[in-house]
């Protein structure tokens, strides 16, 4: 009897000893938390990394990449029958962010080529209560961010960056999450940075950055002076203590990545070429000179039978994950606001997306062994379906 592979997740962390000993030390120290305005050691410690990477005048950390979109729309005044724009192809946690904050959340469709939001889609939906939008790096994939800039210059919209896939992708050579008002960084366990639980808002303005720290501790600047409204949205220390050490790895994190998702796009456009035929509809590939990937994930599109194609993989151990089906406005909640003030006119690509798109593992334990395991998986599935 044949033994059976390893599972090939579609993500997993990398934590060494380096991560562990921070913990140790948290536990040695009894200082799991600080709620004074400025945060414990490890958060200051882990603001100051992440602001020196982005090259940005702030960083606050919070206990969620939700709590960050949440945080940064009360931060920006965003307030009820507000109507903010974004993606409906992305987690859900983006819409919820605008409902919390009492807004109106407008969806707007995606382009093919790389899931990011549609510029022409994007100007049709503008209205007179239009206060901001949220452009969301899905995947790692930058936006058009200098359309994006020029359509929210025209109409006085808040950017409001949603960049929790996309800490390390670059827009003509800069940070993505860095060139809006404020941007939104998540580290939960699948990240490409993660302290299992945990979130970050970079911003440049002297005045968000210090209305987001009263917004993340109760509104609070010395002791019960409640003076904005404010959750407790703080990063615990030990969660503060991993993020530190991983920001330290980024660099090498990201490299494994990029390797491997340049290898596996090697291997599969070889499989399209051999068969000759076009099942195989979309590689994710990136123009270098104006939006480079972190590689968070490696998704791919299929012309048909993408959940048939999924099932072979997985019956392979290999992490095949659809990232998003539903898409937000499909999903029973939002759909019911549908019928009521939401509109989810003209989502066509959002979709069709929905239905065709496939994500592989490239995160850095992937190794080469695990690739061309993939590449067969792939090319046997396409082959038998």
């Amino acid at each position: 009897m044949s033994k059976q592979k390893d599972m090939i997740l579609i993500n997993r962390p990398w934590i060494g000893e380096e991560e562990r000993s921070e913990l140790l030390d948290v536990v040695h120290e009894n200082t799991f938390t600080s709620a004074s305005m400025d945060g414990g050691k490890r958060v200051r410690d882990f603001e100051s990394l992440l602001r020196n990477y982005l090259h940005v005048k702030h960083v606050i950390a919070v206990n969620s990449g939700t709590a960050a979109l949440h945080s940064a729309l009360l931060a920006s005044g965003i307030k009820q029958d507000d109507e903010v724009l974004l993606p409906s192809f992305t987690f859900v946690a983006t819409a919820n962010s605008i409902i919390a904050a009492g807004a109106k959340p407008v969806f707007v469709d995606i382009n093919k080529e790389d899931y990011t939001i549609s510029i022409s889609d994007l100007k049709s939906k503008i209205t007179k209560r239009s206060k901001a939008v949220i452009p969301v790096h899905l995947y790692g994939h930058p936006s058009d961010m200098e359309d994006i800039l020029d359509i929210a210059n025209k109409y006085a919209l808040d950017i409001i960056e949603d960049a929790c896939q996309s800490i390390g992708s670059t827009y003509k050579k800069k940070q993505t999450g860095t060139l809006g008002i404020m941007g939104c960084f998540s580290m939960y366990a699948s990240k490409v940075v993660t302290s299992g639980e945990g979130g970050a808002i970079a911003t440049n303005d002297d005045n968000l950055a210090a209305t987001l720290k009263m917004i993340r501790n109760h509104g609070m600047v010395e002791g019960y002076d409640t003076r904005i409204f404010g959750l407790n949205l703080r990063l615990p220390e030990m969660s503060a203590a991993i993020a530190k050490v991983q920001l330290r790895k980024l660099p090498e994190m990201l490299y494994r990545r990029r390797r491997n998702a340049e290898l596996l796009n090697e291997l599969l456009a070889k499989i399209i070429t051999e068969k000759k035929n076009e099942i195989l509809i979309n590689l994710p590939q990136e123009i270098e000179s104006e939006k480079k990937f972190n590689w968070y994930l490696y998704t791919v599109a299929f012309g048909r039978d993408r959940d048939k194609i999924k099932d072979v993989l997985l019956n392979d151990n290999i992490g095949a994950t659809v990232y998003y089906n539903p898409p937000v406005h499909k999903t029973p909640y939002y759909e019911k606001l549908s019928t009521e003030s939401i509109s989810t006119r003209t989502l066509a690509n959002t979709e069709w997306a929905s239905e065709h798109v496939l994500s592989l593992p490239v995160h850095p334990l992937v190794t080469e062994k695990d690739l061309d395991r993939i590449k067969s998986s792939v090319e046997n599935a396409l082959y038998n379906v």
